[in-house]
């Protein structure tokens, strides 16, 4: 990959893409992902039916995700706890919409051991209704609001179409739930979760994404309103990478959870809930690789500098040792280091595999580099090596770290700039949206006409972007791009089809 992001000489390219064994994005990019997810040891098929195992570098880059999010919930009040796999199936009965948009998705169990349950159970799809129980027991008073808690757990929802990370039967996910004495407390709350995950994706995995309220018909199943954030990858899809709801009292509603205000009445309270799953390691992948594999982000990479002693067999183990005390010199800077031990596998076979892997850095150790005091870098997202002073070269880490995100996320930013295009008719959206584009356009927000869309050209309403998201959020009026009705938002919507 070239400095400006394209791919490298074709000849080059091809003969790489034939050592690594993973077909170019160029080719297929529905292969080299699947490849890469295989390759690159993040996780692998299951004898589970839709489901996947994760393997340690996808499970490391899954728990970075959790610890830096973890600390950032802890830091704004909220608490977490742990809810059962199994919720009673009159649970998810009670609220209407809320059955309607799982019932097609659910995992039910039957009987234990030979017995046949009188009610039975369903494996967790979300927590909102078995939440809201335990809730209409512990809320007595205003005074007990708000409650601000959240889980970390896997979830379970049928798939006929599975692809790892991004489409499996079960994942994983944290899922927060709060409840709120009044209306500006609850969508305030939705608005700050919203505002961390839009913070999380841009200042740590290097994802520019658009902020905005999904249309009606694109709601959570029971909430009041819907907001997200949207992502574009490198084949021009969306990615719906985080969500947060307003429930309104439609679940305190279902669930009697109700509480005396201050002036001696009983209200039922307002509640919230939202998430990031594990499909934003999708996200990570499709948006930051290239050709030749995974570029991680570096304030997320399980690996950030890989330390390569290049040695012969006679003084391997002395370039092993040096290169660990180079890895301590450069973990007492924070970063986190593996030196590469294998033995009696070549320089080129590591060299590759860890850029398959798309570790941040690499450093090259050799015995005469040791003489001289130097080392060989190279950034994952360049193709030039650089000979540096050994002291300079660690000094400089973290910088260097920081520079590959900013370049991961000009990067990203301008293709999705790039690739979302504003029109005003339909014969112009059709096309767009076959040649891989997001589209920005007036809708009229009638749920029929927003399916005819669908119908006729496989793309959905991401969001309509807020008044201050980052991107896409002029205000204007027009006439709906499909039916010619006057626009329902002030402001052109997102279509793009997606993941």
């Amino acid at each position: 990959m070239t400095k400006d992001g394209g791919t490298r000489d074709g000849g080059k390219q091809d003969k790489k893409a034939q050592q690594y064994g993973v077909t170019p994005q160029s080719v297929d990019f529905n292969d080299w992902y699947n490849e890469v997810v295989k390759k690159a040891d993040l996780a692998d098929n299951s004898p589970v039916a839709g489901a996947m195992v994760v393997r340690p570098y996808g499970s490391a880059l899954w728990e970075n995700i959790q610890r830096w999010l973890d600390d950032r919930f802890k830091a704004t009040g909220h608490e977490s706890l742990i809810f059962p796999t199994l919720i009673p199936m009159g649970f998810i009965t009670r609220e209407a919409d809320h059955v309607e948009g799982f019932a097609p998705e659910l995992f039910t169990v039957n009987k234990i051991g030979t017995e046949e349950l009188a009610e039975p159970y369903v494996m967790r799809p979300t927590s909102e209704t078995i939440i809201g129980h335990m809730w209409s027991g512990w809320l007595n008073s205003y005074r007990d609001l708000p409650f601000l808690h959240y889980q970390w757990g896997s979830v379970f929802r049928a798939e006929l179409r599975t692809k790892a990370f991004l489409r499996t039967s079960e994942f994983y996910w944290h899922e927060g739930h709060t409840a709120h004495a009044d209306e500006p407390g609850a969508r305030a709350e939705v608005r700050q979760m919203l505002d961390i995950y839009h913070e999380f994706c841009r200042d740590v995995l290097a994802l520019p994404v658009v902020r905005g309220e999904k249309t009606a018909s694109e709601r959570f199943a029971g909430a009041v309103a819907t907001y997200s954030i949207e992502g574009m990858m490198r084949d021009g899809k969306a990615l719906q990478s985080g969500t947060s709801h307003y429930l309104g009292q439609n679940f305190s509603r279902a669930f009697d959870v109700k509480f005396q205000t201050r002036e001696q009445k009983e209200e039922l309270a307002f509640t919230t809930s939202w998430a990031i799953s594990s499909r934003i390691i999708g996200a990570i992948i499709m948006t930051h690789g290239d050709d030749f594999g995974l570029i991680m982000p570096p304030r997320i990479a399980p690996i950030q500098v890989v330390v390569i002693p290049v040695g012969r067999k006679d003084n391997f183990d002395e370039m092993v040792a040096e290169g660990e005390k180079l890895a301590a010199e450069l973990r007492a800077q924070g970063v986190r280091v593996k030196v590469d031990q294998r033995d009696g596998v070549t320089n080129g076979f590591k060299y590759n595999d860890w850029e398959l892997k798309g570790v941040p850095v690499r450093i090259e150790l050799g015995p005469r580099d040791l003489e001289s005091g130097v080392v060989v870098v190279k950034n994952r997202n360049g193709d030039e090596k650089e000979t540096l002073p050994r002291a300079e070269a660690v000094a400089g880490m973290t910088a260097r770290l920081d520079g590959i995100h900013d370049w991961l996320l000009e990067r990203a930013t301008t293709f999705m700039l790039e690739h979302t295009v504003p029109v005003e008719d339909f014969g112009t959206f059709a096309a767009k949206i076959e040649e891989g584009h997001w589209v920005r356009a007036y809708h009229c927000g009638d749920a029929d006409c927003e399916k005819s869309v669908k119908e006729a050209t496989k793309a959905t309403t991401r969001n309509v972007p807020l008044d201050d998201a980052e991107f896409f959020n002029e205000s204007g009026e027009g006439p709906c791009v499909k039916c010619g009705k006057p626009g329902a938002y002030g402001k052109r919507v997102i279509f793009g089809r997606q993941y």
